[in-house]
């Protein structure tokens, strides 16, 4: 029964496609799609799509500990947090600075409660502004949602 039930798991995982690569663009823009991202170990994470023509997983903001992953100018990188505004939930604040070097990336987002969103919520909109020494400024529309771990869902 056992090498019946493992036959079959195999065989579905065969004939599961592997996932889409992300995109290499954005919209144009220097940002890359991300690869799919782990729910966190601890805290919560907000998964953030861009909502433009492209539609792709841009942004992971984690709040713990807390930091902003992008795809920009054909690296990824994590950003620190730097400062942070406003009300918010599940470990965010409504607008959250972050800086590396010469990039500083301004977050703001609306994050809100549902019912049926276990561990986590969703984030109807969020602005990511980026402004970059010497380059033009990017302002980049985004949605997603926020998952938790066990212990962070709370908020």
């Amino acid at each position: 029964m056992i090498a019946l039930f493992l036959a079959l798991a195999a065989a579905a995982e065969r004939r599961a496609p592997p996932p889409p690569p992300p995109p290499a663009a954005i919209d144009g823009l220097p940002i890359a799609g991300l690869a799919p991202q782990a729910l966190p170990a601890r805290g919560c994470s907000a998964y953030l799509f861009s909502a433009g023509q492209t539609r792709a997983l841009a942004v992971v903001v984690a709040s713990d500990p807390a930091a902003l992953r992008i795809a920009l100018d054909g690296k990824v990188a994590d950003y620190p947090r730097v400062a942070q505004r406003g009300t918010g939930d599940y470990g965010f604040a409504s607008v959250t600075d972050y800086q590396l070097g010469e990039v500083t990336l301004s977050l703001d987002m609306t994050v809100v409660r549902r019912a049926d969103v276990t561990d986590g919520a969703l984030v109807p909109s969020a602005t990511l502004r980026i402004d970059r020494t010497g380059k033009d400024g990017i302002v980049l529309p985004l949605a997603g949602l926020i998952g938790c771990a066990k212990e962070g869902a709370s908020g």
